[in-house]
């Protein structure tokens, strides 16, 4: 059944893109992965050299953020949010973004202004994807977009394209536990126990959607016969911890649907996100078995770029002769180092 519902999601994608022929993305080279920048207006002349450096280099054709725009402790006022997006609009390459926690769910903090969070997504949506299906930077590349789907209107930041003989598209799934953390800054009364209606059903909608948008990518991946499947998201979805554990909570869903998935495509899957703010690349997914009740899915690598102070960026480069598809390349920005 949830085959089905992938092929009649993918069917209505594609009649879309009749309707509307897309500006596709270059089909091959690498793309830059940055995160978690800048943190507070001292490192944005230090994002700026990141900038500089990824509009210098010919080989990458797009810029791939995973949320976190700001950092948990700045407001979320409407004039920092437009700051941060007119920065980004200097990227010479189409510039792609997932949000992240820091700009909406935690927005309910005294420090960050007491804002509804759900507000402030609305307002985020509204900047960032002024046109649902277009990338923005300087060269907006056309994508395929959630929001064309019936009864996924609202997911503009739901995104999906092809590069290098790959399926590639963002997920909305953030820290905060998955915005299951209660807001409790505007609302005392909001916690696990006692949860605000509209936190769990602005929750539980998105999850609902990132699960199908999984479907679709993976469904577009069999399709087109690509060699790997590449998802980003904000939230490092805490792979460490049981899924008993609170604090995987948000997460359980969205890791099972990707192992199920991954596991059926069987070929290189790229988990891609921000969150704990250093650059990794490992294997973190396990796959439930019935002899050992879990085995390392190889295939499923972890990508999580820089962040906050150590403000440089990743280069991956994609190419589907290689066996392993995707391979990553860190790239410091000397004058961002700490003093020797």
């Amino acid at each position: 059944m949830i085959r089905a519902a992938a092929v009649a999601m993918l069917a209505t994608i594609s009649a879309c893109a009749v309707a509307q022929p897309p500006t596709p993305m270059p089909a091959r080279g690498s793309f830059a992965l940055i995160g978690d920048v800048p943190y507070g207006s001292a490192t944005e002349p230090q994002f700026d050299r990141v900038i500089d450096a990824i509009n210098a280099a010919p080989q990458v054709r797009f810029v791939l953020h995973t949320g976190d725009i700001k950092s948990g402790s700045e407001r979320c006022d409407d004039d920092l949010l437009q700051r941060r997006f007119d920065q980004y609009q200097k990227f010479a390459k189409p510039f792609v973004y997932t949000p992240g926690d820091n700009e909406w769910t935690d927005c309910h903090r005294s420090n960050n202004g007491n804002y509804l969070p759900t507000e402030r997504l609305d307002k985020l949506r509204r900047l960032f994807f002024p046109q649902p299906g277009v990338s923005t930077g300087g060269r907006p590349a056309r994508l395929a977009t959630q929001a064309s789907l019936p009864g996924f209107e609202t997911f503009v930041e739901n995104s999906m394209w092809s590069f290098g003989g790959t399926t590639m598209g963002t997920i909305h799934v953030v820290g905060s536990n998955n915005g299951y953390a209660p807001w409790s800054q505007i609302d005392p009364g909001d916690s696990y126990e006692t949860p605000r209606a509209d936190r769990v059903a602005e929750v539980e909608a998105r999850i609902a959607a990132a699960l199908a948008w999984i479907d679709a990518l993976f469904a577009r991946a069999s399709v087109d016969r690509s060699a790997g499947v590449l998802l980003a998201m904000q939230a490092n979805p805490n792979f460490e911890l049981p899924p008993s554990d609170r604090e995987r909570q948000g997460f359980n869903a969205v890791l099972e649907r990707i192992t199920q998935r991954a596991v059926a495509f069987g070929k290189p899957v790229v988990i891609a996100h921000g969150d704990s703010h250093y650059f990794r690349v490992d294997k973190p997914l396990l796959a439930p078995t019935l002899a050992s009740g879990a085995q390392l899915l190889e295939r499923v690598t972890r990508a999580e770029n820089f962040g906050s102070q150590n403000v440089h960026w990743v280069e991956v480069i994609v190419d589907d002769r290689d066996p392993e598809v995707f391979r990553f390349r860190p790239h410091l920005i000397e004058a961002n180092l700490f003093p020797r």
